[in-house]
């Protein structure tokens, strides 16, 4: 049996984490592991650096009274990270989906390649609670654990909503392959409508490339469409998914191709950052 990953953080996107868990549970039979990740800064800070050039015995008073503060700031954090778990466990639970949860002091990514060994899906928020809205920043660790991870990654959106339609960014490598032949052999996926895409120019190469892999899925029992667009990878794929009213982006990461930009530069931010909907990303 599977089983799914989902790291909560306690922000706004933590909801959507669990809810997209829980849809994907449900759809696979799956239970779900909530992993939240104290950072080490969350539950130390050096007092030292707060003592400054004062007098010794000033400087001591000062070190034990910041000591004591900051066992107590550690203590808040691993309470808030409890109850950052228990609330996410408690949501996803009341979907009938067997769950379970663990809170970790240490870094994420090394959580991640641990918790992943035994998972065969990891769901993150496309932001978390230190996010800068104003700039639509996305943060560090979405984008370290997109780059770390060997397992498909779903990024959820804000808000969830079901699934009816999906896009598919096809672009020929081993990585988009695999994500076509995951959805068409998924149940999760069953009675989907799908879009195939392209981004770049029409040759017989892609188009024979592209027709392969609408083989497949429709193989697989789907409705198919696909088109080849020329264009700028980011820009045409969030365009598509906004103006067709596409439910889930469907990429596969690393590719050989012109879609290998968005995972070696800025293009996998923007392309994730401008896009409205959850991303399920394959290796």
């Amino acid at each position: 049996m599977g089983k799914i990953i989902a790291f909560v953080d306690g922000s706004s996107y933590s909801e959507s984490v669990c809810d997209h868990a829980a849809w994907v549970a449900k759809g696979k039979g799956w239970p779900v592991e909530v992993i939240h990740v104290l950072g080490r800064r969350d539950e130390s800070a050096d007092p030292r650096n707060l003592s400054g050039n004062i007098g010794l015995g000033a400087r001591t008073q000062l070190l034990n009274e910041l000591a004591e503060l900051d066992a107590q700031r550690a203590k808040l954090a691993r309470k808030r990270g409890q109850a950052i778990i228990e609330d996410a466990a408690e949501r996803i639970s009341a979907e009938g989906v067997e769950v379970t949860s663990r809170l970790r002091l240490g870094d994420l990514v090394d959580t991640l390649r641990e918790a992943e060994a035994d998972a065969d899906l990891v769901i993150i928020g496309k932001r978390g609670e230190a996010a800068d809205f104003a700039t639509l920043h996305l943060g560090s660790n979405m984008e370290r654990v997109v780059r770390a991870s060997t397992k498909p990654i779903l990024v959820a959106s804000r808000g969830f909503q079901s699934v009816e339609k999906m896009l598919i960014a096809f672009d020929g490598s081993a990585s988009s392959l695999r994500a076509v032949d995951h959805i068409a052999r998924s149940e999760l996926f069953a009675g989907l409508k799908i879009h195939l895409m392209t981004v770049g120019t029409e040759t017989t190469d892609a188009k024979r490339a592209i027709e392969g892999a609408e083989a497949l899925l429709v193989g697989g029992g789907y409705n198919v469409s696909h088109e080849i667009v020329d264009g700028t990878v980011e820009e045409v794929i969030a365009e598509r998914a906004e103006a067709h009213d596409f439910d889930l982006l469907v990429m596969g990461a690393y590719g050989h191709s012109r879609i290998r930009k968005l995972f070696v530069g800025s293009t996998s931010t923007e392309i994730i950052r401008t896009c409205k909907v959850p991303v399920l990303l394959f290796r």
